[in-house]
């Protein structure tokens, strides 16, 4: 699953029967589900693959759940996240919540509860996402384009999408081409395909719509 899928699923769960029934009751609701069961899976999946939304057991081996929130919200990852914990104090809720988790669900929690909680996650990330803000235009995610300010739209592939999009959601941040290789394309492929499709945006966009920051990779620009 790369680059981001508008229905995905990823569950991070180290119980192999809870995380067969959540895989199981997701995809029945029509999610495609990945499961992984630590944390530094889980966290390596939310870093490298787009979901929908993320369900991550708080008590993972190795790396608990609240710390893989908290590091991916500092990747600048803003996939909308469920804990799901045997801790249900205020405290324990706030922790959490603090880390970035937009929801915190106590065990044992019941199935509908939790599936409408999902589809609430999944909507109101679709909602805000749906357009970005880029200088006097937008991203228009949904029609996979760029909506200039004299009100015109440039046609992007779903690549060219992905490297802007990842760009214009933190507008005041640097990615080196290692980030954007790992976070946009296949890591197998060489670090030269940042630099490929940067150009084709500037060719489409204009000069100014990625910036490069010498010696250390690339940042938004402006239409």
């Amino acid at each position: 699953m790369n680059g981001a899928d508008p229905e995905g699923v990823l569950v991070v769960e180290d119980d192999a029967e809870l995380a067969e029934l959540l895989r199981r009751l997701l995809a029945e609701a029509g999610h495609p589900v990945e499961v992984a069961r630590d944390g530094q899976s889980g966290l390596h999946l939310g870093l490298t693959r787009g979901y929908a939304v993320m369900i991550i057991d708080r008590g993972l081996p190795g790396l608990d759940g609240v710390e893989v929130v908290r590091r991916l919200r500092r990747r600048g990852i803003d996939t909308p996240a469920l804990i799901l914990s045997a801790f249900g104090t205020v405290q324990d809720r706030v922790t959490g919540l603090d880390a970035g988790a937009e929801d915190y669900l106590v065990k044992p929690f019941d199935v509908d509860e939790l599936l409408a909680r999902v589809r609430a996650l999944r909507r109101r990330h679709q909602d805000a996402a749906e357009v970005i803000p880029l200088g006097q235009g937008w991203l228009d995610l949904g029609a996979h384009c760029a909506r200039l300010a004299d009100g015109s739209e440039v046609v992007l592939s779903g690549r060219e999408l992905d490297l802007l999009t990842t760009l214009a959601r933190r507008p005041g941040r640097v990615f080196s081409r290692g980030e954007l290789r790992e976070r946009v394309f296949d890591a197998a492929e060489s670090a030269s395909i940042v630099d490929t499709y940067v150009h084709y945006l500037r060719r489409k966009l204009g000069a100014t719509v990625i910036r490069t920051v010498r010696g250390l990779g690339y940042r938004i620009g402006s239409l």
